[in-house]
């Protein structure tokens, strides 16, 4: 899997590109929930397309267009993956363990993790 890691500012970006395709530096300095000058958004999102994580893809007047380049769920996927072989020394039960055992987690995310782990068993028996 490519590894897709991103800092805490180019998270922020990339959500608002994901969330709302295509869009402007300036939509993203608007939608962002603290003060950025439109500098360091721009800065950013050009940091972003050498990352090939965002895309132009036309113009608005005289504004260019960005695209999401990589999905968010390969973000997630290859975030989680680091922060497992970084925190966790490769331990997914470890990491798992640690966020059921941070008791931040509702019913409901309890009901989707068990309904998870419950088509996860019935994969693991059709493919043993």
């Amino acid at each position: 899997m490519t590894e897709h890691l991103l800092t805490r500012g180019e998270l922020e970006v990339m959500a608002v590109v994901w969330n709302n395709p295509p869009v402007t530096v300036n939509d993203i300095s608007e939608s962002i929930d603290r003060e950025l000058g439109y500098t360091s958004v721009l800065s950013t999102v050009q940091i972003l397309e050498e990352k090939a994580f965002v895309r132009r893809v036309g113009k608005r007047g005289r504004a260019l267009l960005y695209e999401p380049a990589v999905s968010r769920e390969d973000v997630r996927q290859s975030m989680a993956g680091d922060l497992t072989e970084r925190l966790f020394e490769g331990s997914a039960r470890s990491l798992v363990l640690s966020l059921l055992d941070t008791g931040s987690l509702t019913r409901e995310d309890l009901d989707a993790v068990r309904k998870t782990i419950r088509a996860m068993e019935k994969r693991s028996e059709n493919n043993p």
